[in-house]
């Protein structure tokens, strides 16, 4: 699993020109799923989101965590984040897994997240869409286990 973590002021997920998830203050992850993940690489990523400190403090130092700032998550299906353009400049997703195994692992992520206490948003698996942001720094940070 891969997740690529902005820290945003607010984000949004859109699909057809209907808003299906928005937070404030948090983070948008982009989640992908490869053939070989498990709800263990699910677990291991969960706790790295979850307790990842990169809020200021009073100090200005990347110190806080989504907890300590009463953030939200917006969790959005990525598989284009398994795109491998080593071979030419079409990407092959071959790597990415198949709905069938890729949707019951994003739903198990999204529910550890929320079992943390932290609220969740999400957007809509396999839809088309339409992501905003304001990305917070810039902050974009890229975990894979």
């Amino acid at each position: 699993m891969k997740i690529v973590v902005q820290r945003v002021t607010h984000a949004s997920v859109k699909v057809d020109n209907k808003i299906v998830g928005e937070i404030e203050k948090g983070y948008l992850v982009l989640v992908g799923i490869k053939q070989s993940d498990t709800k263990e690489r699910a677990d291991y990523l969960v706790r790295k989101l979850c307790n990842l400190r990169v809020f200021e403090d009073e100090n200005d130092k990347m110190n806080l965590s989504l907890k300590d700032v009463n953030g939200k998550l917006l969790i959005v299906s990525q598989f284009t984040l398994y795109g491998d353009c080593s071979d030419g400049n079409r990407p092959s997703f071959i790597e990415a897994a198949r709905p069938e195994e890729a949707i019951p692992l994003y739903e198990y992520f999204c529910e550890q997240c929320e079992n943390n206490g932290i609220e969740v948003q999400k957007g809509i698996f396999g839809a088309d869409m339409k992501v905003e942001l304001l990305n917070d720094g810039p902050v974009t940070i890229i975990i894979e286990k």
